[in-house]
């Protein structure tokens, strides 16, 4: 089992450059991973829209045994393609855990390059080599809709104003310097998160992304951004409840409080 470290390692937080843009993507396996509930109206073509713009990264297909049939769909195209694998959960357990498991089949089967993203088409997979080519300098790159040149289509002012609040709530609370710390659209390097203790991660919901990147902080990973324009999902309804959004700020409390505050 690994422990976090408990020394503060660098968090250098930047914009791509043109010299990421023109930098090839570094040597290693790759994984892309989706967390899927109710997605077999896009993940085909998410599916092909990440093989195009990455052929040499392995796929796989999280699924929380989705009513509309995503599991079976992903299934069948798994069975034509090598380079994609669906991992079978029982039921609606959550985005934290869903990324957990993630990273545990990324870990095991000797990856180098863990990505996540939605499979609903809101994180643009064109930009999949640029989070790769920023692994030349970094150890964490994040898809970032608040940095130069990102941004968010078809949202309300309501929804803008939830995750800018967020945001600047989970860098108050963990002291983060990233400015899109709820993101879920990043690029890990597993050799630096096998210094992380999972055990040790408090939140399950839409919180799991800010303390998931307050613990890489932790375990002394550079983290970089590149601009991403978020688009609202295609196909489907968004799964985020008022409910959810509010055990999250008590769990970013709780964290920033527990390992900030009381330093435990």
């Amino acid at each position: 089992m690994l422990a976090v470290d408990q020394a503060i390692g660098s968090e250098d937080v930047v914009a791509a450059g043109e010299r990421m843009e023109t930098a090839p993507p570094p040597t290693g396996r790759v994984l892309v991973t989706l967390a899927t509930y109710n997605e077999a109206g896009n993940v085909p073509g998410m599916v092909a829209a990440i093989h195009e713009a990455l052929p040499n990264a392995d796929v796989l297909v999280c699924d929380d045994n989705s009513p509309d049939g995503t599991g079976q769909l992903a299934d069948q195209m798994a069975a034509e393609r090598s380079w994609m694998h669906v991992l079978h959960r029982p039921g609606k357990l959550g985005l934290g855990s869903a990324l957990v498991n993630g990273l545990q089949y990324a870990a095991a089967n000797g990856y180098d390059y863990w990505i996540n993203m939605d499979a609903d088409f809101s994180h643009p997979p064109a930009a999949l080599p640029a989070l790769l080519r920023g692994m030349h300098d970094h150890d964490v790159m994040i898809g970032s809709r608040y940095v130069k040149g990102g941004g968010i289509h078809g949202w309300d002012r309501k929804r803008h104003f939830m995750s800018k609040a967020i945001n600047v709530y989970s860098r108050l609370m963990l002291g983060l310097k990233a400015r899109d710390t709820s993101g879920s659209y990043r690029c890990y390097r597993l050799a630096k998160l096998v210094d992380l203790d999972l055990k040790q991660i408090y939140s399950t919901g839409y919180a799991f992304m800010e303390e998931f990147l307050f613990h890489c902080k932790r375990a002394g990973c550079s983290i970089g951004e590149t601009p991403i324009v978020f688009e609202n999902r295609r196909v489907g309804q968004s799964k985020l409840k008022a409910t959810e959004a509010i055990k999250a700020l008590w769990a970013l409390f709780y964290v920033g409080l527990r390992y900030r505050v009381l330093g435990r």
